[in-house]
C-alpha cells in the first residue's frame, strides 16, 4: 500500500486558478443541494476535505490525456474536482437520476470542463458497443462494495487500462471478498494508494485494478444481480 502525499493537493486550495474554480463549485453545489439531495456535507470546509481533496487523492492513477467514465457520478464526485485540475481528462458522467443530471450538466457547463452526462444506468450503457471497453479509466466513489462496483465498472475499460475505485477503511476487506469478481471480469490488482484527511476526517484508499483480459460478453449481467448475487 501506498502512502499519498496529501499536501500536495491541499495546496490547491490555497490561491489560483483551481482554488477559484472549487470556490464556484462549492456554491453550486451548496445552491443546487437546497432543491435536492444532493450531499449531507454543507459545511465550507468538510466539502473541501471530504469531497474535493478525498477525490484528488486517485489523480496520479489517470494518464496524461485519459479517456474516463465515472459510474454513479452523483454530486461530481471524484470527476469534476479531477478536472478542475487536470484539464487534459474528459470524461463521461453516468447517473441514473435525472435531476442529479441536471446539476452535473450545469456545473460542467459552469466550471467549463471536458464532460459529457449520461443518464442511464451503467449496467445498460457497458453493453453498448459505443461504450463497451473504450475508455482509459473507469472510476466510482461511494457506489456500491467492490464485489458488485467491478461488474458495473470493469466491461467499460479497455484491455490495459484501469479501474479506480474510491474506498473508506473498508478497502482491503472488500479487495478479498471481491477477487473472484475481478478476475472472472479480466482484472487484476495492481496497487493501493492510502491516506488520512486532515482533521481526522477519516481514512482513504483508492484501489487500481488493471484490466488484463476482455470481460465476458454475459457481463454485466443486469436486472440488479450485480447487487442481489455479487459475484
Amino acid at each position: 500500500m501506498q502512502e499519498i502525499a496529501i499536501e500536495e493537493y491541499e495546496s490547491l486550495f490555497a490561491g489560483g486558478e483551481s482554488a477559484e474554480k472549487f470556490e464556484e463549485f462549492y456554491h453550486l453545489l451548496s445552491e443546487w443541494n437546497k432543491k435536492f439531495n444532493l450531499t449531507r456535507i454543507i459545511d465550507a470546509n468538510d466539502c473541501r476535505v471530504k469531497h474535493f481533496l478525498d477525490s484528488l487523492l486517485g489523480e496520479k492513477l489517470f494518464p496524461e490525456g485519459a479517456s474516463c467514465i465515472e459510474v454513479g457520478s452523483g454530486g461530481g464526485f471524484p470527476s469534476l474536482p479531477l478536472m478542475i485540475v487536470r484539464q487534459d481528462l474528459r470524461f463521461v458522467l453516468v447517473e441514473s437520476v435525472e435531476k442529479k443530471c441536471e446539476f452535473l450538466r450545469t456545473a460542467v457547463e459552469k466550471l467549463a470542463l471536458g464532460a459529457r452526462v449520461e443518464n442511464a444506468r451503467a449496467e445498460d450503457l457497458a453493453k453498448k458497443a459505443e461504450f463497451r471497453e473504450k475508455f482509459d479509466v473507469c472510476c466510482a466513489r461511494a457506489v456500491a462494495r467492490l464485489n458488485t462496483l467491478s461488474e458495473y465498472c470493469l466491461p467499460f475499460v479497455k484491455v490495459g487500462g484501469i479501474f479506480a475505485a474510491y474506498k473508506g477503511s473498508s478497502a482491503m476487506e472488500e479487495l478479498a471478498q471481491a477477487q473472484r469478481a475481478v478476475r472472472l471480469l479480466g482484472g487484476r490488482e495492481e496497487e493501493a494508494l492510502h491516506a488520512l484527511l486532515p482533521g481526522g476526517a477519516g481514512e482513504r484508499t483508492v484501489l487500481c485494478i488493471r484490466k488484463i483480459a476482455l470481460t465476458p460478453p454475459a457481463y454485466p449481467r443486469g436486472r440488479g444481480k450485480e447487487r442481489s448475487a455479487p459475484l
